[in-house]
């Protein structure tokens, strides 16, 4: 999405352990929206303590139903036990991102989509996981609205990019305001 909006950047992972942080802090009681925010803080402060002088940006996602969280599921069996458990219901994406400089948070947001899954037929899930495994595999929800995944839904309520997690508009606004795309 960065570079089809023709932002520069560099990918890079951070180097964190991922479900050790989320299950401490799931532990501790944190929410689904409150969990993507802590995990894009997590992930941008570590590498920008490794290059203080450039902005970094860290983003996670979190797949919830109420506060129940779906990860990205380990297998298609996982996916299709995610997906009949969304079916007919109303969830949120919550996606965060966190922009740190000097090893500090600069910047955030955090936004919420919500989408309400029809009443699919178990022959269309069988068809769906079929067409999008091992893609959805990816995917917190087990889904890509951008494919065949729109076809699971009966409304959606929020940004397209905030649901393919990585709420963009907000995000150039702060980079024009810092002069890295053009204003």
């Amino acid at each position: 999405m960065l570079e089809a909006a023709g932002v520069p950047f560099d990918a890079m992972t951070a180097g964190v352990d991922e479900d050790a942080a989320k299950a401490a802090l799931l532990a501790d009681g944190i929410g689904p929206r409150d969990l993507a925010d802590a995990l894009a803080e997590l992930k941008a402060t570590k590498l920008s303590a490794r290059y203080p002088e450039a902005l970094v940006l860290g983003c996670d996602q979190v797949a919830a139903l109420e506060e129940r969280i779906f990860d990205k599921p380990a297998d298609r069996k996982e996916a299709e036990a995610h997906l009949k458990r969304l079916r007919g219901e109303r969830h949120a994406q919550h996606s965060a991102m966190v922009i740190c400089e000097g090893g500090l948070p600069v910047w955030r947001h955090i936004d919420t989509a919500r989408l309400t899954m029809r009443d699919f037929s178990d022959d269309f899930l069988a068809a769906y996981l079929d067409a999008e495994w091992p893609q959805i595999g990816y995917c917190a929800g087990a889904y890509r609205l951008e494919a065949m995944g729109v076809q699971l839904f009966s409304r959606i309520e929020g940004s397209d990019f905030t649901i393919r997690g990585l709420p963009l508009l907000p995000l150039l606004d702060y980079l024009r305001v810092r002069g890295v795309v053009a204003s």
